[in-house]
């Protein structure tokens, strides 16, 4: 079974959620709260297997939960389910950590569907990807046999990694880690240097197909 956590403040989203997941099989919610500070209290207890979580609740934000159990090593894979296709939460949330998003008005098999690739250690990237990537993902992928594994990253080249994969740019990236655009530049280069690759769009394919980001 994959072991859910629900955080929301609103009960009835959390109710409404919990239904959908309850009609999978495999799916199952493991806990719920209705803040961030209970969040933050409980998740490294139940030590869920995805964590849903809302952005936009009274006194500590899901953005908050994610950066305090990520500086102590305990956040789980999380979505981030929001009623707001607010681009600088994405931005930001993806940033802190989270393996993609999802509307609150999410169907259902699409819900399931990212549970499942989120628990399996996928990463969401396609609503948010750029349509130069999603064009060029046949084509390049038969690029990849002869090319060897890339350096390890850094921390920093993987979160900016991750960025790339959500189609930002290097001002948008450099606007949420709160750092020049000239060192977001030589980031960049050091991940294709790293990966072999000749530009952004082969970084960002070449780490999905070998589990990177």
């Amino acid at each position: 079974m994959i072991r859910v956590m629900l955080v929301d403040d609103q009960t009835l989203v959390r109710q409404g959620v919990r239904s959908l997941l309850e009609l999978s099989e495999d799916i199952e919610i493991a806990d719920e709260a209705p803040d961030g500070q209970s969040a933050i209290d409980r998740i490294p207890e139940v030590d869920p297997d995805v964590l849903l979580l809302d952005m936009r609740m009274p006194g500590k934000t899901g953005l908050d939960v994610m950066r305090e159990l990520g500086e102590r090593d305990q956040l789980p894979p999380t979505i981030i389910l929001t009623t707001f296709d607010d681009d600088d939460l994405v931005l930001a949330g993806i940033a802190s950590g989270a393996r993609g998003y999802l509307l609150k008005d999410v169907a259902f098999e699409e819900l399931m569907s990212a549970v499942r690739a989120v628990a399996e250690g996928k990463t969401l990237v396609k609503p948010a990807v750029t349509e130069r990537l999603m064009k060029g993902l046949g084509q390049m992928r038969t690029e990849f046999s002869s090319l060897s594994q890339p350096d390890p990253l850094t921390d920093r080249e993987t979160e900016i990694l991750r960025l790339m994969a959500g189609g930002y740019s290097n001002k948008e990236i450099a606007s949420a880690l709160n750092v020049a655009e000239g060192t977001v530049k030589n980031h960049v280069s050091n991940i294709l240097s790293k990966m072999g690759v000749r530009d952004r769009t082969r970084a960002v394919l070449k780490a999905l197909e070998g589990g990177l980001i």
